[in-house]
């Protein structure tokens, strides 16, 4: 099975986006749409991450509560609760965790930085991957 670590050997030029929590809503999602991407991690004035913020928190706490994305800053809605991983992780444990949890982002840590972001979708493209390589062992083990 895929390691974490093998991912980011492949994605090494892949830029990590963050934001500070004293910017608002609007400011991230300024750079989210500019990037193209669904989550962001907030840092602290340390860049230390203590947050993430998603299209699901904006949804949910943002639009839904009646806040202004120009006044609300990403300190008050983003999700504290910051779930990690490191590189010895293996996809599947990933998968698993994203479910559990029912997230779609998992930060990447190495001595307390980001060094990377997993998305669900990146986790179904290894495990379709890996899925594949295996079918393809086992149908050259049963013809020979």
């Amino acid at each position: 099975m895929t390691r974490v670590e093998d991912f980011l050997k492949l994605n090494k030029n892949r830029q990590i986006w963050t934001i500070s929590k004293d910017q608002s809503v609007r400011q991230a999602l300024v750079l989210m749409s500019e990037k193209n991407i669904g989550a962001i991690i907030i840092v602290d004035n340390n860049d230390f991450p203590v947050g993430i913020f998603s299209e699901r928190d904006y949804a949910r706490k943002v639009i839904l509560k009646g806040k202004n994305s120009k006044d609300t800053l990403l300190d008050e809605v983003m999700t504290k609760e910051l779930i990690t991983i490191n590189r010895d992780y293996k996809i599947d444990q990933c998968m698993k965790i994203m479910t559990e949890k029912r997230i779609r982002h998992l930060p990447v840590l190495e001595n307390k930085k980001i060094v990377e972001i997993i998305s669900i979708g990146d986790v179904l493209k290894i495990m379709i991957k890996d899925q594949k390589e295996l079918i393809d062992h086992l149908q050259k083990f049963i013809t020979t």
